[in-house]
């Protein structure tokens, strides 16, 4: 039998792209974005641990720590935002600053508060690494969806519109 990821055009299509089953659209439309965003987090999580040498769950907390512009998060939101539990993220953030790629520190006015930012080291790790890890993200959405649902995912993902000339 031949090996599927040698042949993606003979891949089935995913089982949530046709329609006429039980479920309304909106529901098919998760399935399929939640069978994407497997697939994605199934090839990242090699390419993360070889270029940054980090857990997948632990590249979450980066990349969300990389959207803020000037320090960081409070670790309460970090956990909403990822929907982790407190002491889990407690965890991966002590993991992630013994690597030295956080720093952790008291908000001002709040002795319970504690707020994680990246340090520079994380900063220019996901610098050398982004080129990899877009296109990891890249090829996993292509070899999962077909030619529409790769448009559409590229009309919520800004770069992938750019780098296709659809903007």
């Amino acid at each position: 039998m031949s090996d599927p990821e040698e042949h993606p055009a003979d891949l089935p299509e995913c089982p949530s792209l046709g329609g006429g089953g039980l479920l309304p659209a909106e529901l098919r439309a998760w399935m399929l974005l939640l069978a994407a965003t497997g697939a994605v987090e199934q090839r990242l999580r090699a390419v993360v641990k070889d270029r940054l040498d980090v857990s997948h769950d632990e590249f979450l907390v980066l990349c969300l720590l990389a959207e803020q512009p000037e320090g960081g998060l409070r670790m309460t939101r970090v956990a909403e935002l990822l929907g982790r539990p407190k002491t889990r993220l407690t965890y991966q953030i002590a993991c992630l600053q013994h690597a030295g790629l956080v720093s952790r520190r008291s908000v001002c006015g709040d002795k319970r508060g504690v707020e994680v930012a990246l340090t520079d080291k994380a900063r220019h790790l996901l610098s050398e690494a982004s080129a990899p890890l877009a296109e990891t993200v890249t090829e996993a959405l292509a070899r999962f969806m077909g030619p529409d649902q790769c448009a559409a995912m590229r009309g919520l993902m800004p770069d992938l519109a750019r780098d296709s000339g659809e903007e």
